[in-house]
């Protein structure tokens, strides 16, 4: 193996660390060693486990979301005129921007929160 790959499959790099598109480990709120890999102090931290997944899972709705975006702007482009498909792809796009802003709160949350958890 060359050092390049070894390098992209070491456990300390970027993309790795932070996981796909920038989502959190399951592990991001635990308690960490000094050579950084997580510890399960009690049986208190498995609400830690839980608020990542929970975050990862907020994060993916946010994809989603952005995703649905994009869809209801390619419909309304290509509604050509008829008002009907117009209305139905401004409706799209309204209810994932609402979904946007939940997800975005809801991310916000949970990060604050574990965090409070993770200092004490």
């Amino acid at each position: 193996m060359n050092k390049l790959t070894s390098s992209l499959l070491s456990l300390h790099h970027p993309i790795v660390a932070t996981g796909f598109l920038g989502l959190p480990s399951w592990s991001e709120f635990l308690p960490k060693n000094s050579d950084k890999t997580p510890m399960l102090k009690s049986l208190s931290d498995i609400y830690l486990i839980v608020a990542a997944v929970i975050d990862i899972l907020v994060r993916i709705g946010a994809i989603i979301a952005i995703i649905l975006i994009i869809y209801g702007g390619i419909e309304f482009i290509t509604s050509s005129g008829n008002p009907d498909k117009a209305t139905a792809a401004r409706s799209t796009i309204v209810n994932a921007l609402i979904g946007l802003v939940i997800a975005i709160t809801a991310a916000t949350v949970i990060t604050f929160v574990a965090g409070r958890f993770t200092a004490q």
